[in-house]
């Protein structure tokens, strides 16, 4: 009867592991079912040309959309590139937006491991002493319990739950990455804005230190007539007052200057260091034109955001109402027990257990069903928030197109302007001089050359910066060139 043992063990083990593998493969065909819609992109509609689009002939000959360049084949002045480089590698915003990537992918790797069976290795020892009172004489009063196991559970994903939080985790994940990409978009666009903006302030500080130096010689001239009794006191008074106005904006525009300077250095990511720029003759190259508008809904990071951000709200649809319905979790362990460390790895101690757990939700079923609700309202939410998305950013394309094309009418006639008054300028002194003139006209002319020099750079600033938004509308400014290190991508 000994040697029967054996060969009946066997068969029972065998008998056990086929049960487990045919419980296995049902639960594994059962897991095919997912609940909850799968996703489909709702329907947009989008105009077929931007309002305010120039012909293709007119806008410039090319075949890629403005979007599609990257932000130094766009933006031609090296100094400006530079500074571009350098915000990419150290902006703080960047660095944040790259560390919730990673928060993202990290819990996207919780969700897939949760789809895989959890394995737990158990070794322990104990050991404890029974009272005499308790204990026969035939049993010791002091025991050890050695015990060495590996457990096993898995939780079937019959309805989907499971791999719904993975298709989620997944959509967070590039929601987090598009994320990224529109902040390098935005902080293109802001660094070429305050750039433009410096040199025009440097250009309005040139005109206004290039006026002040003519007024000054202009108060000795008139003061020389006044001594002479050519003019009046009053034109000296004059002439000072205009003199003192274009000396008081000198200040003003430095201090300007400077804090344009720290906007910039912010936007770097460093302390507060000059800013290297020269005036570039081109400093924008260009212009192609904007491309259609069904190409900005897989270019702009914004609306590629929204997209994903609804994609993952759909998923958590199917995850909230597979927890509606029953959960099975298989359970299984191996191992070895015995009161003597020698015998743990003996046959005799090895121990074997094998177990299934079907859980039905009956106190929270109303819960869940709430459950379901909410997701269901965040999904129309996010519905809601991709189409506002997608008609913002319509509006942001139209009203660049509009800004850069009448900005830049407004520049040509600014400058017919500023080409006329200098002239005119010219005239009254030489006159003024000939005593053909009177004071008062030299005042106006000049006065008139000042306020249009002025609102010349201005606008020049103002066409710039419409460009600047406009490849920021379109999505343009999220490539990364090869110049820019690995670690930066």
């Amino acid at each position: 009867m000994a040697a029967s043992a054996p060969e009946t063990a066997i068969p029972a083990g065998a008998h056990a592991v086929k049960r487990l593998t045919i419980a296995v493969a049902a639960a594994v065909w059962a897991a095919g079912c997912t609940l909850g819609p799968d996703y489909r992109r709702p329907e947009t509609t989008v105009p077929e040309a931007y309002r305010w689009q120039l012909p293709s002939a007119e806008a410039g000959a090319s075949a890629e959309a403005y979007a599609d360049l990257g932000w130094w084949q766009v933006y031609a002045d090296p100094n400006l590139q530079q500074l571009l480089k350098a915000a990419v590698e150290q902006n703080p915003d960047v660095r944040i937006a790259a560390a919730r990537i990673d928060q993202a992918r990290a819990s996207l790797g919780v969700n897939r491991l949760a789809q895989l069976p959890q394995i737990a290795g158990t070794a322990g020892e104990t050991r404890n002493e029974t009272s005499a009172l308790l204990t026969s004489f035939t049993l010791p009063r002091e025991r050890t319990n050695d015990v060495l196991q590996l457990s096993a559970s898995w939780e079937i994903d019959l309805w989907g739950r499971l791999r719904r939080a993975t298709e989620a985790g997944r959509a967070d994940l590039l929601a987090a990455e598009y994320a990224k990409q529109g902040v390098l978009v935005g902080l293109i666009g802001d660094v070429a804005s305050a750039y433009f903006n410096l040199l025009s302030l440097d250009e309005q500080l040139e005109i206004t230190q290039r006026t002040t130096a003519t007024r000054e010689k202009f108060v000795e001239l008139t003061r020389a007539r006044h001594d002479r009794g050519v003019v009046s006191g009053l034109d000296v008074a004059t002439a000072e007052a205009q003199l003192a106005t274009a000396q008081g904006n000198v200040p003003e525009l430095q201090r300007q200057i400077a804090q344009a300077e720290d906007q910039l250095n912010f936007l770097l990511g460093g302390g507060a260091n000059a800013i290297v720029r020269q005036v570039e003759t081109n400093p924008i190259a260009p212009i192609p034109p904007p491309g259609l508008p069904s190409t900005l809904l897989e270019r702009r990071p914004d609306i590629r955001q929204a997209e994903q951000a609804l994609v993952a709200a759909n998923a958590r649809i199917g995850s909230a109402k597979a927890a509606l319905f029953p959960t099975l979790s298989l359970t299984g362990a191996v191992g070895s027990a015995s009161s003597a460390l020698d015998g743990l790895l003996t046959g005799p101690a090895q121990t074997f257990s094998i177990g299934g757990n079907l859980l039905l939700p009956i106190l929270d079923a109303q819960r869940n069903l709430f459950v379901v609700d909410l997701a269901d309202a965040r999904k129309r939410e996010a519905i809601l928030q991709y189409q506002k998305t997608i008609q913002g950013a319509l509006r942001d394309v139209s009203d660049a197109l509009v800004a850069r094309q009448k900005y830049a009418e407004f520049e040509l006639t600014q400058r017919a302007q500023v080409a006329a008054l200098r002239r005119a300028d010219d005239i009254a002194l030489a006159r003024y001089r000939a005593g053909f003139s009177s004071y008062f006209d030299v005042i106006n002319a000049d006065r008139d050359l000042f306020n249009a020099e002025l609102t010349l750079s201005a606008s020049a600033r103002n066409t710039r910066i419409a460009a600047v938004q406009l490849y920021r509308a379109l999505g343009g400014g999220w490539q990364l060139p090869a110049l820019v290190p690995a670690a930066a991508k």
